[in-house]
């Protein structure tokens, strides 16, 4: 994992949240400290990660899908995050990696809906989603804050209902 957050530190700065002063993403105690806090979550049914990795090397991780802040009850919900490799973009793996975890929210979790927000200029994350059937329900203004400035996102939603698994 931390050889591949450093390797696509330039590649995904764009799109991910600036942390906090001092703190690096990408050490060792902040890994450990995110496996732990991952695994909590897992076990309560809060959140589920996903380290996406190649079939022909299980041993390198190439990206991560994460399905986060799930809700129970009425709504039934989480939110998809994702990234991948720099140098395994446009090959179809992160498509695969979505629909798959996808698949496991609605038959493993049984949630009802999954919802994901994307930057307007993430040409890429839109076409995936689209893709994989998910509907644009708007832009949220300022949404996010991302590499330090609050950012307007695409809301894309699919629920149980809608899904087809590719």
């Amino acid at each position: 994992m931390r050889r591949v957050l450093r390797r696509n530190e330039n590649h995904l700065r764009p799109w991910s949240p600036a942390p906090p002063p001092g703190e690096d993403p990408s050490s060792l105690t902040e890994i450990s400290k995110a496996i732990l806090r991952q695994r909590r979550e897992w076990k309560r049914g809060e959140a589920y990660l996903f380290y996406v990795t190649l079939r022909v090397d299980a041993e390198t991780i190439i990206g991560r899908v994460a399905l986060t802040s799930v809700v129970r009850g009425a709504f039934r919900n989480a939110y998809l995050g994702y990234w991948i490799d720099a140098d395994h973009q446009k090959q179809g793996l992160m498509t695969e990696a979505v629909a798959e975890v996808t698949r496991f929210a609605f038959e493993q979790v049984k949630l009802h809906r999954v919802q994901a927000a994307v930057m307007p200029a993430n040409a890429g994350s839109l076409r995936l989603l689209d893709k994989l059937g998910f509907r644009r329900e708007g832009v949220s203004l300022r949404y996010l804050q991302i590499a330090g400035k609050w950012e307007d996102h695409v809301i894309f939603a699919v629920t149980a209902e809608e899904w087809r698994h590719p």
